[in-house]
């Protein structure tokens, strides 16, 4: 399906962040008080940015969710029902068209049949499409957000052994890959990455988590140089051989790794390239680390001309996920007046049209 139109970076103007509050039926029950209180920093951090919230939130905990939200909160509250709070990976994404920016989905199957994602795939057309000014385009194939990474040439990133697994479209070849993200996303170049994986990730290896443009022409990379007798080293070393390859006009930023794991001593995949872009602000995930002080440095140095703020995120990627993973932005001139001007209210609960 060709739209006519082209997948905005991330970092374009946003006027709002897609969100979805953890509640206990979701991934985070053992955690449960510890995520929602990230989530309200998170909140915060980004109303701090200019952009507002849209958040998902079931119906029967709106009231609760309200008493929780920061003091001088800008939050959209939409009733919803969803199976969990990946919206990277189901929320829609926007496209710069002739009539303005659109939304567009593809189908989400649980990362390749991996989880029950019914209530998630239905999210956009049930509850976020009539939020938007443009009508929502649906692609009929699988691909996560998370899975994509763009410029504002239409360079778009992906990982080969996400797109490949068979669970989420068949025996779908690269080159199809390639020609459906040309004519859906408008890319006008598309580089598909062999090597690069975190243990612990249930996404086969999303781009979110190791590769990052900036608008400068160069590429954040979660790295491995600080750990050379770690897992990870040989194939993280490897990404950034093939960047350099594939990529050599892109002089590299590449990030250090932590090393992280749970109680039931499984190696989580904490990555800093997991961050957020909004409104010339970076909001980075950290991680009580020792690394945390170097990725910032490695962020501020990629990111000049931004604001970079680290938001402890150790909560969060005890579900094997962290900030961008969690969070879908909106650009502006997305949204229909009436949601820009609720948002800009404080905390609305939306009732519909």
């Amino acid at each position: 399906m060709t739209t006519g139109s082209i997948l905005f970076p991330e970092w374009v103007d946003a006027d709002a962040v897609i969100l979805a509050w953890p509640h206990e039926h979701t991934d985070w029950a053992p955690w449960l008080q510890t995520v929602r209180d990230t989530y309200c920093t998170i909140i915060e951090r980004i109303n701090e940015t200019g952009a507002g919230v849209i958040l998902l939130c079931p119906s029967n905990l709106v009231s609760e969710v309200q008493s929780q939200l920061p003091e001088h909160a800008r939050v959209l509250i939409i009733p919803a029902s969803y199976n969990d709070t990946w919206v990277r990976d189901y929320g829609f994404l926007t496209c710069n068209s002739a009539n303005g920016p659109r939304p567009l989905e593809f189908a989400f199957n649980g990362w390749g049949e991996k989880f029950n994602a019914d209530e998630d795939n239905r999210v956009n057309r049930r509850y976020l499409a009539e939020l938007c000014r443009q009508p929502l385009t649906s692609i009929d194939w699988v691909a996560e957000g998370g899975a994509l990474e763009i410029d504002e040439h239409g360079h778009l990133l992906s990982t080969a052994q996400c797109l490949l697994n068979p669970k989420r479209n068949g025996q779908m070849p690269l080159e199809k890959y390639q020609q459906g993200f040309k004519e859906a996303l408008g890319a006008t170049r598309v580089t598909i990455l062999e090597h690069g994986h975190l243990q612990g990730d249930d996404t086969d290896g999303h781009i979110d988590t190791l590769v990052r443009f900036t608008p400068q022409q160069a590429v954040v990379i979660q790295a491995c140089d600080n750990r050379p007798q770690d897992t990870h080293f040989e194939s993280l070393t490897a990404l950034c051989a093939e960047l350099a390859q594939r990529l050599p006009e892109h002089p590299q930023y590449r990030l250090p790794l932590p090393e992280m794991y749970n109680q039931d001593n499984e190696r989580l995949p904490a990555s800093y390239a997991n961050f957020l872009i909004c409104n010339q602000h970076i909001l980075a995930p950290v991680y009580n680390q020792p690394e945390d002080a170097e990725a910032l440095t490695v962020l501020r140095r990629a990111y000049p001309q931004y604001t970079v703020t680290g938001i402890d995120c150790s909560a969060l990627v005890q579900q094997f996920g962290s900030l961008h993973c969690i969070s879908m932005q909106v650009p502006q001139h997305t949204l229909k007046a009436q949601v820009i001007s609720q948002l800009q209210t404080g905390v609305f609960v939306y009732a519909g049209e």
